[in-house]
């Protein structure tokens, strides 16, 4: 493992959901992915022990104006949902955090415009306002705005978890180059990003690391003040 992660501080981790929004969750959405929707119980685990151990919780929302002046090269797919302003349309009911996992009313929402959270955003403001030094990335999809957002977190030297079983793809179409099921997707991002970025693990080893880092702080705790 080149970057492992053995001990999680709560206190210096947040947990990053990205693009968890109806236009990708909800059924029959334009970028419905339905791993995403599958992978939802194993979510709301990992949201509830979080905020149980406060680890801090932000949301991301991929979002265009109405306009679409701000789609840039999204917009040279003109047969996409997002050229077509059919999806992802700021101000619309797509655009929400589906209701399954909302944000509670203290949690941060980044709206983004590019695949990457930390592109022409405050997430890199709001990180080390909040002391944040690890991130934890969930959501979809696996191989677009979570392994955007993990490399742009690793540019910037945070340490970076990548939950693989709370993160999802979708299947890809043959274009030129053949086509990949949303399996074969999901597998091959894992491995790059296991080699070049990230610790992958499960969200069960995501919790059971964080119950150790608890457990070392509260020893090194003990020790200072016996000390």
């Amino acid at each position: 493992m080149p970057f492992p992660i053995d001990s999680i501080d709560p206190s210096k981790t947040a947990l990053i959901v990205v693009d968890m929004q109806n236009d990708f969750i909800a059924s029959g959405a334009p970028l419905e992915t339905p791993a995403g929707r599958a992978m939802l119980p194993i979510l709301q685990r990992t949201l509830a022990f979080c905020r149980e151990r406060g680890i801090r919780v932000i949301y991301t929302a991929h979002v265009f104006r109405r306009d679409g002046c701000d789609l840039g090269r999204f917009a040279d797919d003109t047969a996409g949902p997002l050229a077509r302003h059919t999806g992802l349309v700021d101000g619309t009911p797509g655009i929400e955090i589906y209701p399954e996992i909302a944000p509670h009313a203290d949690e941060i929402v980044i709206k983004k415009h590019r695949y990457s959270a930390f592109y022409g955003t405050d997430l890199d403001i709001v990180l080390p306002g909040c002391g944040i030094d690890a991130v934890v990335i969930t959501g979809v999809t696996t191989e677009n705005c979570c392994h955007a957002t993990a490399r742009d977190a690793f540019f910037r030297d945070y340490r970076v978890v990548f939950l693989s079983d709370a993160t999802a793809s979708n299947d890809y179409p043959d274009v030129g180059q053949g086509s990949l099921s949303a399996t074969e997707v999901h597998r091959a991002t894992l491995v790059i990003l296991s080699r070049s970025t990230a610790h992958v693990m499960t969200a069960e080893e995501f919790m059971a690391r964080t119950l150790l880092g608890t457990q070392l702080e509260a020893v090194e705790e003990g020790l200072t003040l016996s000390g």
